[in-house]
């Protein structure tokens, strides 16, 4: 009798531990996915590459006044970014000839913009790619 009663009390603490120890691995996975999303923001400004004010003319009457932020997924990237910087401004400007001030309003003409800016900048990289880019400034008149 006393020994089938410590078999179960026994069976019943492993059982117990046992779920103890999966439930906290499970918890310490979920926390560690959480950690590794994305990199910091002086991560990000480390890889970053500011591009000074343009000044040009759209394909109307009107010209545009803007300045830049290039995201890089690495500081070697940026390091050919900033050497590429006369390509990178041949491209702004070539882009910007071809829009209109209309071509530029709201959220989705910008963001349209940017990700043009994207893919032609990526196609010029070799080592790395640009991640984002944002308008820092911008002034239409």
């Amino acid at each position: 009798m006393k020994n089938k009663l410590l078999t179960i009390m026994l069976i019943i603490l492993v059982s117990i531990t046992l779920i103890g120890v999966v439930a906290l691995i499970l918890v310490m996975q979920f926390n560690k996915d959480g950690e590794a999303e994305g990199p910091t923001i002086d991560e990000i400004i480390e890889s970053s590459v500011d591009v000074p004010e343009i000044t040009t003319n759209l394909s109307a009457d009107d010209f545009i006044r803007l300045s830049l932020k290039i995201q890089t997924d690495s500081v070697e990237a940026a390091e050919e970014l900033t050497k590429r910087d006369f390509q990178v401004k041949n491209i702004v400007i070539q882009e910007l000839s071809e829009m209109s001030a209309a071509d530029l309003e709201g959220k989705e003409g910008k963001q349209t913009f940017e990700n043009a800016l994207k893919l032609q900048i990526n196609e010029l990289m070799h080592d790395g790619e640009v991640q984002q880019v944002y308008i820092t400034s911008y002034i239409i008149q």
